[in-house]
């Protein structure tokens, strides 16, 4: 893990399921604002129970060793299918965790819907 983003993440953090196949890294303080803002969505919703369930089945409490590494358990690694390389991309209040692989099909897909994400938001005014 690099040091500006060991620094972001303070020495405890929370690693859980993300969207896409790749994990979500949470410093305590982001993490307690959206489990509060997840609490709060109506859980009588089909579709809101069950991404609470996913999202919150998954996370898990993890720390940085002295040498820059962290323990991710075995039921993350394999959501992620992270095996050897990993890319770590940072996304505002977060970091996504992806296996080298994925992340590739996911850029090159993604490169053609940006451009018409990026024309939708200003068209928002965004």
């Amino acid at each position: 893990m690099p040091a500006k983003l060991r620094e972001a993440l303070g020495e405890k953090f929370i690693a859980t399921k993300g969207l896409d196949h790749c994990l979500f890294v949470y410093p305590l303080e982001e993490w307690s604002a959206l489990e509060q803002k997840l609490k709060a969505l109506p859980f009588t919703q089909p579709d809101v129970r069950a991404f609470v369930r996913f999202f919150f089945s998954g996370a898990t409490e993890c720390e940085v060793d002295k040498q820059g590494r962290i323990l991710l358990p075995a039921n993350l690694r394999e959501y992620a299918k992270l095996v050897k390389d990993v890319v770590l991309v940072g996304v505002s209040s977060r970091v996504e965790i992806w296996s080298q692989e994925l992340w590739a099909e996911y850029s090159r897909q993604a490169e053609d819907a940006y451009t018409l994400a990026a024309e939708s938001l200003v068209q928002l005014g965004i």
